[in-house]
């Protein structure tokens, strides 16, 4: 390998070539008409474009991605996260054109990509999965589905993640209008509309585990990650290691994230997602991502493992380079998500042109971000500024110096989350750990909601 086509935007992208740099690695950058004078376009070592603004005629767009890898001689094609990052089609079309594809097969994306399929796999290797379904076929299927598991559950997309294509119904009435909704949202971001349902938990925490693996039985975790904090299942705060998760439970889920991609002939990075049940003291498996996560970032500060140059040593065929002896979790990470969004107001996009932009600095602060002064944040795509992670030795340190960073980020020229972000930090709850998946929108926003009224 000694080319790679970034096939994404953003500071994803951008994170991707600093990788692709410290591999001593080629890198050619895919970019929409609207990205051409991007950060990560000024620092590939080439650019090409793709098409329009429009995702649908440019980075959803899979001939038009694989064709620009082969015109320009990449040798490999990364997909970060988001857009065509698990569709199958996509590693699919790279193994015809002779590319390598930094991810799974398609054979493999297949089987874990698709949700109701993870779900299936797991339940036959004895891993605990929650109440719920397989894919659906339509809203009658649907409401006999609910009303054996009771009411309220939750309505998902079948084909990816990230919030989009989830509907909480609370009664056989809201179903039909809720799987409109959840379908349709799911059809724009992931080219599917399948859905599936599953028992709704009142009070969860959103546990996840960092998985690397490079062929049957060669799977390690990088430990676990609390993504608990989240609006509308969107998710703002991440860190890592889970705080005051029970021991007994952390072992659990590390033991069947393992086993279930061990299971696999997977190659590259995946997280298995779980969802603990605060009140039973329970846990059930929820999906696979079989991508790269926007929160990787917590991961790599507390273990010292670059997860990106992993996926590209992997995919050039070089092989995990770690064993679960080599894993060891230092100190606590915490990740905060900067989006262009007006929180008064719905948190409804906010795009414009940033006309000043200054990242802080300091100790064990991180900064992962396309952000110039002069950049155009575009209406056309996910609302991401960056992510700013800080370290510390224990949790109150690393929450301490990611509220400093907060203070010290500038921004002008567009609303952001920031000042929002920064209100969850300062909450008792939040530095006690004591949330879960809907806290912010049941106990954070309701009582003000209520006393607006």
């Amino acid at each position: 390998m000694r080319r790679v086509l970034i096939a994404n935007r953003g500071e994803i992208a951008v994170r991707i070539l600093r990788a692709c740099v410290d591999e001593g690695l080629e890198t050619v950058l895919a970019v929409s008409e609207a990205d051409r004078d991007s950060l990560a376009a000024q620092l590939a070592d080439r650019t090409v474009c793709i098409g329009p603004a429009s995702p649908q005629h440019s980075y959803l767009d899979i001939a038009r991605l694989v064709a620009a890898a082969d015109a320009t001689g990449c040798d490999a094609l990364h997909p970060g996260y988001g857009f065509v990052s698990e569709r199958p089609e996509l590693p699919e079309a790279c193994a015809a054109a002779g590319i390598a594809f930094v991810g799974p097969s398609a054979e493999t994306m297949r089987r874990v990509g698709d949700k109701a399929t993870a779900r299936a796999l797991a339940r036959e290797l004895g891993i605990a999965v929650g109440d719920g379904s397989d894919v659906l076929d339509d809203p009658a299927d649907a409401a006999r589905v609910a009303e054996q598991i009771g009411y309220p559950v939750l309505l998902k997309a079948s084909a990816g993640g990230g919030g989009r294509g989830m509907r909480r119904v609370d009664e056989p009435a809201a179903l039909p209008g809720a799987w409109s909704a959840a379908s349709a949202e799911a059809q724009a971001a992931f080219g599917d509309g399948r859905l599936f349902l599953e028992r709704y938990v009142r009070r969860a925490r959103h546990v996840e585990v960092q998985v690397l693996a490079d062929g049957p039985g060669r799977a390690v975790h990088l430990g676990d990650r609390d993504c608990t904090l989240q609006r509308r299942y969107q998710k703002l705060v991440e860190e890592a290691p889970a705080a005051d998760l029970p021991e007994r439970v952390q072992r659990e889920i590390r033991d069947a994230a393992v086993a279930l991609i061990g299971a696999l002939d997977y190659r590259g990075a995946a997280t298995c997602e779980f969802l603990v049940d605060v009140e039973r003291a329970t846990w059930a498996f929820l999906e696979v991502n079989a991508r790269l996560q926007v929160e990787h970032p917590v991961t790599e500060l507390v273990t010292g493992i670059d997860i990106v140059r992993q996926q590209l040593r992997i995919a050039a065929g070089d092989g995990l380079s770690i064993a679960q002896a080599d894993v060891r979790i230092r100190g606590h990470a915490i990740e905060a998500r900067i989006n262009a969004e007006r929180p008064r107001d719905g948190f409804a996009p906010s795009p414009g042109v940033l006309t000043r932009w200054a990242a802080p600095v300091g100790t064990d602060v991180r900064v992962d971000t396309a952000c110039f002064p002069g950049w155009t944040v575009a209406p056309w795509y996910d609302s991401l500024l960056a992510k700013l992670i800080a370290w510390g030795e224990d949790r109150p340190t690393a929450l301490a110096r990611l509220r400093h960073a907060l203070d010290h980020l500038v921004v002008e020229g567009v609303q952001t989350t920031a000042p929002f972000v920064a209100e969850l930090l300062d909450h008792p709850d939040v530095r006690a750990g004591e949330v879960h998946t809907r806290w912010i929108e049941e106990e954070l926003l309701a009582p003000a909601s209520a006393g607006a009224g």
